[in-house]
């Protein structure tokens, strides 16, 4: 995969010892998994703080939390650190205080005695520390801790000078809309013009703009490594379309007819020794008529090419279906329909010359919008900054920074990609270990899990060469039992000594760029037990292929039976810790047992199919789990889409289309009956339309809340619903939609408005990261099913792992991979060569073997493995741990893992039991207290005149909203007369239209109004005019317009029945309130024959 450097000698890594650790240069700091890396941060955080190590002339002394750096990469892991800087802060602070020695500290604030005793003896010292460490606590709000893009973010705009950025440049941190408008252009641009032949070709690929968006998004990251765009892509369509029809036209001139009776007499000769069943020679009879059909056809390929029938009849296919001894006949035609196969599984294509030209195409295109519009993503906060650092004032730039920050602390340092490095090393300049800078990195290599993201474990070996021999090691587990802990040391140690490439595929021992280094256990002092018998940490679990499965288990059927045994085992343990027979026992006391429970048990898997086969199997077994990988919004769950046919039959109950899809949504569980029933009973209809006609009237008068609550209760839907394993989600999801939709409808006017509304964030949830699935309260009682990925920096006491074996390979039929050259830098190779896939599958198994060190460091007391023999399961991260470079079977290749080893088990996978768990109820909490206190509203109606008088705004008074008295009255008027605006209370009652505010927000208020008229009925606006005064009433005491509720009824009456010339005749007339047949909002669509796109697109273009 990679050899190591040049002239470079290698060497462990030096133990870190928090308090000696040298706080200036660069160095950095390797922690493994559970080993305390937070705690380390925040420890060497207060060595910062006090100057601890530092000469009294050095430029590191006396900094504060606004010079010290502190880098990570995710907004919840910046929040954890700072507070848990905080709290350090606070805790030393404490231990500087003039109290008496704790005899026995804890083990968080010991490491700080240790550090006042030693290098601060002298109590008369512990005031001036006491202080700095206090007032860093209170300054730590503003402290430098952040991710990587917010610090970029804030040095582009804080030296624009510096870094020719400009300073009215706007961040849009989402820019899916403008990546859409990017890939329709393309689209427009290349696609759209295509003849037919040519067309069928991009969109055997890509049926949308946005699915050739999603294919090209990765690559447009860096253009400039995928290579040279074609000059002409169409040319580059035409060639593959034509290539391929020749290949076709070259296969159908074999001789198919003639050679279909030589195969006819050589089956019929299988068939009567027997040797071929009669079904297998049936399907191949059709395939050989289909073929001879297809060398007389215009097709590309013959019919039914993906069955049975061709496969066996290569000589590879037919030598698998014959049975009995003796060798399968040999003809040219079962040759020729090998090259027909293969010529149908990887056909010529443009696929990678498309995707090329897009990216560049697409990449120049999105600079260029995003020039135009002054506007930048967070990517191009990363390549602005390393650009401004490597430019011409890059120097002083990087000066600047040192001075404004002259120590760093980046954690998660292996997650760091080539432009995030590059910055700083531009600015700390690693290799120099200058003395008055400070730059620690801190990180796991062996995590290093997420090049899917950019992520580059290279990045991090090329640090860890600029910084030579000052590499540190956090070498003690504080969070696995030792057994554990010992377990996990021995697979990798093995793995190490057995495979050739070593066991993170660097090399082996010292000599290894990436070598393992065995961690102490100092961890939980519980141990793992069941039946008072202590039990193994690591169990493997071996699911050996059978002499039928040539090529190994079925993946689809291997999948079903890990899940399976999986969750029987689950059960199992569950069974035995309600009883308390099972959990976690302590080594000196095994009577002391905390038993085993559903919140005590992660299943880690691959992808969301596996993490469905685990759920469904639990689910049978009465288990209820939550799958915390779960990345879909709220909004793009079914329950968002039915609330939306929900929302059209309560906007318009009468509109029979939407109140029968309404009713037909699943979650109401309307019978095939009762919806039969609305097709055929006018009474059941007329029933349901007044029903809703009520849902109508109550959203107008309280709200969507309460009428979605109200709706849910008359169709039973809670009890229904919490009858079903998911049903508490499935519920929850619809509530928080219909609180979403509640605040929304604050802002809007109308129900039409927020139909509207909810339509166009439905149609945008799915590129959304926010309003993501709530986690209920109970979900932290269930079982947890989490991607390995998602699980790196979590723990949890019990682990199973039930697909060890499964991966992905790299294939020749991808349009690209990438893999890193021999300088490496990260390449791009369209049209791959075996060679080329053979190199980036390489890597592929390296970061296989990484995230299954992260699946197997997730547990503090014991961990599952499942492994099962598919095909080529050696190729897995876990096969080549255990396998290396052996073609033994699974059982032989663990065994030597358990040989004098209590902590490790091998055996079969456990057959798998129907056993139900069931939950023990939680404990009665009693009935609810009553409130004996009345009840007050302390919202109001006023001006923001009013509010500015009482001084009312962010008090958080309650005000009546009443005018006490005549003075406060007269001071309320004269300050309005001050302000240039007047209270609501002290305007005249006499108004006209022309009078009324003016502005986009009151337009948008009368549309809305005229659009409610138009869905009610003009006519019945006109009979009824008192439906049309609580519509006014109601939207104008949002905001503050009560006064014109009977002015605007007056203006809208007159409206409605004014008299309308139409068709430019005097003498023909009506008005709104006449129209038997209207509609309002009309889309504006046009109908057009024989336009040319492209034209229409130029003219566009032209005149936009």
């Amino acid at each position: 995969m990679s050899q190591p450097m040049d002239n470079v000698t290698q060497r462990p890594n030096l133990d870190l010892d928090p308090l000696a650790l040298p706080l200036n240069g660069s160095a950095l700091i390797e922690a493994s998994a559970g080993t305390g890396k937070t705690f380390t941060i925040a420890i060497l955080y207060v060595r910062l703080v006090l100057g601890h190590g530092q000469s009294e002339d050095s430029p590191l002394q006396n900094l504060l939390p606004p010079n010290l750096l502190v880098v990570t990469f995710t907004e919840a892991a910046t929040k954890e650190l700072r507070d848990r800087i905080r709290t350090r802060l606070t805790q030393a602070a404490e231990v500087f205080s003039d109290t008496p020695d704790d005899p026995e500290p804890p083990a968080e604030t010991a490491l700080i005695y240790k550090l006042r005793n030693e290098s601060y003896s002298d109590p008369a010292t512990w005031p001036d520390c006491r202080k700095k460490l206090l007032l860093a606590a209170e300054w730590m709000d503003e402290a430098a801790v952040s991710t990587i893009h917010s610090f970029c973010n804030r040095m582009l705009s804080e030296h624009a000078f510096d870094s020719g950025s400009l300073f009215k440049l706007t961040l849009e941190t989402n820019q899916n809309d403008l990546l859409d408008d990017v890939a329709r252009d393309y689209w427009r641009t290349f696609v759209y013009p295509l003849p037919p032949a040519w067309m069928d070709e991009a969109l055997s690929h890509w049926k949308t703009p946005e699915d050739l968006r999603q294919a090209v998004r990765n690559l447009m990251d860096d253009p400039d490594s995928l290579g040279t765009a074609p000059a002409s892509v169409h040319a580059a369509i035409q060639q593959s379309v034509e290539q391929r029809e020749q290949e076709s036209k070259t296969l159908k001139n074999r001789p198919w007819a003639d050679w279909q009776e030589d195969v006819l007499d050589l089956l019929a000769d299988l068939q009567k020794a027997k040797r071929l069943h009669g079904n297998s020679k049936k399907s191949m009879l059709t395939a050989w008529d289909n073929l001879v059909t297809w060398a007389n056809s215009d097709e590309l390929l013959p019919e039914g090419l993906e069955k049975t029938g061709f496969k066996n009849q290569t000589p590879e296919g037919l030598a698998r279906t014959l049975k009995g001894e003796g060798e399968a006949p040999d003809h040219p035609a079962f040759h020729a329909i090998e090259e027909l196969l293969a010529f149908a599984d990887n056909p010529p294509s443009a696929k990678a010359d498309i995707l090329r030209h897009a990216s560049h195409w697409m990449a120049d295109r999105l600079e260029a919008e995003k020039q135009q519009r002054s506007e930048m993503g967070f990517d191009d906060l990363l390549t602005r900054l390393d650009d401004a650092l490597h430019g011409p004032r890059g120097d002083q730039l990087a000066a600047t920074i040192r001075r404004q920050f002259p120590v760093a602390l980046i954690d998660e340092f292996q997650d760091t990609d080539p432009v995030q490095y590059r910055i700083f090393n531009r600015i700390y300049r690693v290799e120099d270990n200058a003395p008055e800078t400070c730059l620690l990195m801190i990180g796991d290599p062996k995590q290093a899990i997420y090049a899917f993201r950019g992520a580059d474990i290279h990045t991090y070996l090329q640090a860890r060469q600029g910084v030579k021999n000052r590499t540190y090691t956090l070498g003690t587990n504080f969070r696995s039992a030792q057994p554990m802990v010992a377990a996990v040391n021995r697979v990798f140690e093995y793995s190490d000594r057995h495979s050739r490439a070593g066991a993170f595929l660097f090399g082996q021992g010292e000599a290894s760029e990436l070598p393992f280094q065995g961690v102490a256990a100092k961890g939980t002092k519980r141990l793992w037990s069941v039946n008072g018998e202590l039990q193994p940490s690591l169990t493997f679990w071996t699911h050996e292929a059978g002499e039928d499965d040539k090529k190994g288990l079925a993946k689809g059927a291997a999948t079903a039976d890990l899940a399976e045994s999986c969750a029987s085992e689950i059960a199992r343990l569950l069974t035995l810790g309600q009883a308390g027979h099972a959990g976690f026992a302590r080594s000196e006391d095994p009577n002391d047992l905390q038993p085993v429970e559903p919140k005590d048990i992660a299943v880690l898997v691959n992808k969301g199919a596996e993490a469905k086969a685990v759920r469904d199997a639990l689910g049978q077994r009465g288990i209820k789990s939550v799958y915390l990988s779960d990345r879909d919004s709220v909004l793009t769950s079914a329950e968002a889409k039915e609330i939306l046919c929900w929302l059209r039959a309560f906007a318009e109950p009468r509109q029979l289309s939407y109140l029968r899809a309404a009713l037909a949504t699943p979650t109401l569980g309307q019978s095939w009956q009762a919806l039969d029933e609305l097709l055929t009973d006018e009474l059941v209809l007329e029933a349901r339309i007044e029903r809703f006609l009520g849902y109508q009237t109550q959203w107008q008068q309280q709200g969507v809340l309460p009428m979605l609550r109200r709706f849910l209760m008359d169709f039973e839907v809670p009890g229904r619903l919490l009858q079903r394993p998911d049903g508490e989600r499935r519920l929850t999801d619809i509530l928080h939609i219909a609180e979403l939709l509640q605040q929304d409808s604050l802002q809007l006017d109308g129900e039409h408005a927020l139909v509207h509304h909810y339509t166009q964030i439905l149609r945008a949830a799915d590129e959304e990261e926010e309003n993501r699935t709530l986690r209920l309260e109970s979900d932290a009682g269930l079982v947890k099913v989490i991607t390995v990925h998602k699980s790196k920096g979590l723990e949890y006491p019990l682990v199973f792992l039930p697909f060890g074996t499964t991966y992905r390979a790299q294939s020749e039929k991808q349009a690209f991979v990438r893999y890193h050259d021999a300088s490496d830098r990260l390449v791009t190779v369209f049209d791959p060569t075996p060679d080329d896939v053979a190199r980036a599958d390489q890597e592929r198994l390296g970061e296989d073997i990484r995230k299954c060190y992260v699946a197997l460091t997730r547990a503090r007391f014991a961990t599952w493995v499942g492994a099962a023999a598919v095909q080529d399961w050696p190729e897995s991260g876990l096969g080549y741990l255990i396998a290396g470079d052996s073609e033994r079977p699974i059982t032989d290749c663990l065994a030597p893992l358990a040989e004098g080893r209590h902590e490790i088990l091998i055996e079969p996978l456990p057959e798998p039991e129907t056993r139900h768990f069931t939950q023990q109820a939680p404990e009665d909490l009693g009935p609810a207290l009553v409130s004996t206190r009345e009840a007050r509203e302390d919202w109001w109606i006023a001006s923001y005149s009013a509010i500015e008088y009482r001084d009312m705004a962010g008090t958080g008074i309650a005000f009546t909203g009443e005018v006490e008295d005549a003075q406060t009255q007269n001071l309320l008027e004269e300050s309005a007369q001050q302000t240039g605006e007047e209270d609501v209370a002290a305007r005249p009652a006499t108004r006209n239209q022309h009078q009324f505010p003016r502005g986009a927000a009151p337009g948008t208020f009368l549309h809305e109004l005229l659009e409610w008229c138009a869905q009610q009925g003009f006519d019945r606006i006109v009979e009824n005019p008192d439906a049309l005064r609580q519509q006014l009433a109601r939207r104008c005491s949002t905001r503050g317009w009560s006064e014109w509720v009977v002015p605007l009824e007056h203006w809208l009456l007159a409206l409605i029945r004014t008299p309308l010339t139409l068709q430019r005749s005097r003498d023909e007339q009506s008005s709104l309130a006449g129209l038997t047949s209207l509609r309002p909002e009309l889309e504006f669509w046009f109908e057009s024959r024989n336009v040319q796109v492209a034209r229409l697109d130029q003219l566009v273009t032209a005149h936009t």
